[in-house]
């Protein structure tokens, strides 16, 4: 049997600096992320290596990098702290007397579009409820549904998610976003072959949806031929609507644009995109919850009617 003796003493704290130095590039932006002097990040992460007797950072530069020890250490510790934060969290909101609290994360496409419509309506009818809202990139939203951090992750995504639970809210399909004055526009939809030799603005294929566009052009037998490259389709409709050319993106990023100087058009071969409700594995639907996600899918039938169809829904 282990002696507790044998055990090295670990602190909380030093694991949060850890972990803090994990999600951050360097010791500074871990001691602006964490709230505290960089001296004592740097002294932290010593008195962690003395006490484990391993190495965990490696200098490259102005950055540390993090041997595959502390990977390894890393992916064990990291749901500890979605559960002391969700921990934290339930009981600031008892103490303050608050009647309950939603924590919602979104990427992009429906971060930007479809939540804050839902949002806008489930909260007029429940004012007195707390909500904490926010927009990240896919990793990081899959990571704080898993781990606690959000009671909710809405994503576009056609993978297959294995830690958590996912369910279908919509279907959608890629359109093509150009000015109204385009010869396009007055086509039913634009193929692959319609684009060849257009500045296109194209969508970041290390990204779903980037990679979702590519595979249309090959099957549509062009090259993903782009002027410009951006990370989100939001940026790729906003530099449309600049005169920049076109763009193949999901018709939720599209919508803001629709009518004042753009319009969208189905792209071909069709693209399909799947909009998710995530939550927690093992973890029940609270009734705030259940009410956020039926508020949901009342803002995407409205939205779908207003976009005439280029949304196909499932509501379920």
């Amino acid at each position: 049997m282990t002696r507790q003796g044998d055990m090295p003493d670990v602190s909380l704290r030093l694991l949060e600096i850890f972990a803090g130095m994990m999600r951050c590039a360097t010791t500074v932006e871990t001691a602006e992320f964490l709230g505290i002097s960089q001296p004592a990040v740097s002294a932290g992460l010593r008195q962690l290596e003395t006490q484990l007797g391993i190495s965990l950072f490696e200098r490259a530069g102005r950055r540390l990098s993090p041997t595959m020890e502390a990977r390894d250490l890393f992916e064990e510790i990291r749901p500890l702290f979605g559960i002391l934060r969700s921990f934290s969290t339930r009981a600031r909101d008892m103490r303050s007397g608050r009647i309950g609290r939603l924590r919602v994360m979104s990427t992009p496409p429906l971060g930007y579009s479809l939540g804050p419509k839902a949002l806008r309506a489930f909260h007029a009818a429940r004012p007195d409820v707390t909500v904490s809202y926010d927009v990240r990139r896919l990793e990081n939203v899959l990571d704080a549904v898993q781990t606690g951090l959000a009671d909710i992750g809405l994503v576009l995504n056609e993978e297959k998610l294995e830690t958590v639970n996912s369910e279908l809210l919509g279907r959608s399909h890629m359109v093509v976003l150009m000015p109204e004055s385009d010869p396009l526009a007055s086509e039913d939809s634009v193929t692959a072959k319609m684009l060849s030799g257009r500045s296109i603005v194209g969508i970041d294929q290390a990204s779903q949806l980037g990679r979702l566009v590519a595979r249309g052009f090959d099957v549509g037998g062009e090259s993903y031929r782009c002027g410009i490259e951006v990370r989100y389709c939001q940026t790729a409709a906003a530099l449309v609507a600049e005169g920049m050319g076109v763009t193949v993106v999901d018709p939720f990023s599209a919508e803001p644009y629709l009518g004042r100087g753009l319009v969208a058009r189905p792209f071909s071969p069709a693209c399909e995109v799947r909009a998710l409700i995530l939550t927690r594995k093992g973890v029940p639907h609270s009734g705030l919850l259940l009410n956020f996600m039926e508020e949901l899918r009342r803002q995407l039938a409205a939205s779908d009617s207003g976009r005439g169809g280029l949304t196909k829904q499932e509501i379920r």
